[in-house]
């Protein structure tokens, strides 16, 4: 680890309760979340140019055009999971593994899938520095989920498809709760959940993600 980098280390402590402090006066109110994200360094994942950014409450580049998602969007969309008590959830999207690794802090396991494979291969060594042993990972089309892993209780989608897929719902439990950004030019934050044969669909807020694409890049 370069000295810019263990400098920054050092105070992460600081600036991550700092950060803490401003989501819970942003609105976030579920004490686990935000103790996960006080307990996770979110500054090992982004390349060390971006690191001395990584607790201010904006998203960030992680290259491949994605982005690191703003800390306000990854407390919600992760509060609004844990209301519903999930023991096993996928993520579509790994990413750089940031919101996996928040995640890994909050349930017994994590299924996360990715498409592009230097993305997922960095992650999986950030959460092997962590020490995160309750996470699977596999590089494929996010948008097919990974139905021989399911039913899950919960899905997070951190790429935005124009409407839910049909595959990821039919890969929720009974009960089970998907949480996605949704639409084109404008997009809103949905909740689905499943009861039986139905699924709920409610609007939360507008939010602004990468588009869910399809294919894998090696």
């Amino acid at each position: 680890m370069s000295a810019q980098l263990q400098g920054i280390g050092m105070t992460s402590r600081r600036t991550r309760m700092r950060l803490v402090q401003r989501l819970r006066e942003g609105g976030i109110e579920n004490e686990r979340v935000l103790e996960a994200i006080g307990n996770v360094p979110r500054h090992i994942f982004l390349d060390e140019a971006l690191a001395h950014r990584a607790y201010e409450d904006t998203s960030l580049p992680i290259g491949y055009g994605q982005t690191l998602s703003q800390p306000y969007i990854v407390a919600r969309m992760t509060e609004i999971l844990m209301a519903h008590e999930p023991a096993r959830v996928l993520e579509l999207g790994t990413g750089s593994g940031y919101q996996t690794a928040v995640l890994a802090h909050l349930v017994p396991e994590v299924c996360s899938v990715e498409r592009i494979r230097p993305l997922q291969d960095r992650a999986r060594e950030r959460l092997r520095q962590l020490g995160s042993r309750n996470v699977q990972l596999k590089h494929a089309d996010g948008g097919m989920g990974w139905p021989e892993r399911g039913p899950f209780d919960g899905i997070v989608v951190t790429a935005a498809p124009i409407e839910v897929p049909r595959e990821l719902l039919e890969q929720l439990a009974d009960n089970g709760v998907l949480i996605a950004p949704v639409g084109e030019e404008t997009q809103m934050l949905v909740e689905v959940i499943r009861r039986g044969d139905r699924f709920e669909h409610r609007e939360l807020e507008p939010v602004h993600f990468v588009p869910l694409l399809g294919g894998v890049i090696r």
